[in-house]
């Protein structure tokens, strides 16, 4: 099987054309492929597959098997990958994924994508789409108590589930290894979480590091991106846009308040392409 390694700022999948492979369990093949020793080593795999409502439809999955929504970082490579390898001309593209489609713009240097702008949809607040389990309209500043310890809390979906923490302590110094894992099975979120743990710096910029369900700590993801400026916006610490400083790079997010959408702006990088024996 023919299969390309590809990165947004440090988020890495496997990606396969399954307009030429294909694949019988998805699921096992992201368990195999995602292992950094025996494997490929990657955040999860992404199958570029033909579509009936789009452009493009991506499917992806966690490194542990279990199929993810969306992903920013991961989307923007599908972008890449389907221009710079021919299978489409056009700088504008939908995508389908679990969580709708996706709208891309695709910004191209010397015939190459370089930076794609990804309209993320709107973000929820409202637990049952989330979902959380709670009373009330909404999961915003919510005490949470994770490792004896009460945690702020904004619970929201922007097509999958994330708790977002803004921490004067810096973030660096968080033992994400110890209480990512408690964080992500909490008994709330019957569907599991992501949580972003974010420090506010002087400038503005967001300082992130996150946890994602099914993969753990990565360097960088998009959604968790996304959903961090909404809630910072939310919550008063910015106006409607951020820059997010991640482990892998930087990300750009904007909130048009005016059509309730997030768009996410970020690069996307080919670093090999492979040849895996099944």
């Amino acid at each position: 099987m023919k299969f390309t390694k590809m990165q947004g700022i440090g988020n890495d999948y496997v990606y396969v054309n399954c307009f030429e492979e294909q694949i019988k369990d998805r699921s096992e093949l992201a368990i195999k492929v995602s292992n950094r020793n025996f494997g490929i080593g990657s955040d999860g795999l992404i199958c570029i597959c033909p579509s009936q409502v789009a452009d493009f439809k991506m499917d992806m999955y966690n490194a542990d098997g279990s199929q993810g929504a969306m992903c920013g970082n991961g989307i923007r490579c599908v972008g890449k990958y389907v221009y710079d390898r021919g299978l489409t001309d056009q700088t504008v593209l939908r995508v389908e994924t679990l969580s709708g489609i996706k709208t891309l713009w695709l910004t191209v240097e010397d015939g190459k994508v370089k930076t794609v702008r990804v309209d993320m949809g709107s973000p929820s607040f409202d637990p049952a789409d989330i979902p959380v389990v709670t009373e009330g309209k909404d999961f915003v500043r919510r005490k949470v108590e994770v490792a004896g310890k009460l945690w702020e809390m904004t619970a929201l979906s922007v097509g999958n589930p994330h708790a977002v923490i803004f921490l004067d302590e810096d973030v660096d110094l968080l033992d994400l290894e110890q209480i990512g894992p408690l964080f992500e099975h909490l008994s709330i979120f019957p569907e599991r979480v992501n949580t972003e743990f974010i420090n506010v710096l002087p400038d503005g910029t967001l300082k992130m590091r996150v946890w994602e369900r099914g993969s753990g700590e990565t360097l960088a993801c998009g959604t968790g991106a996304t959903a961090t400026t909404a809630a910072a916006v939310l919550c008063g610490y910015c106006k409607d846009r951020a820059d997010i400083l991640l482990r892998g790079g930087q990300l750009r997010v904007e909130w048009d308040r005016a059509e309730n959408k997030l768009y996410l702006t970020g690069p996307a990088e080919i670093v090999f392409d492979g040849e895996l024996y099944l």
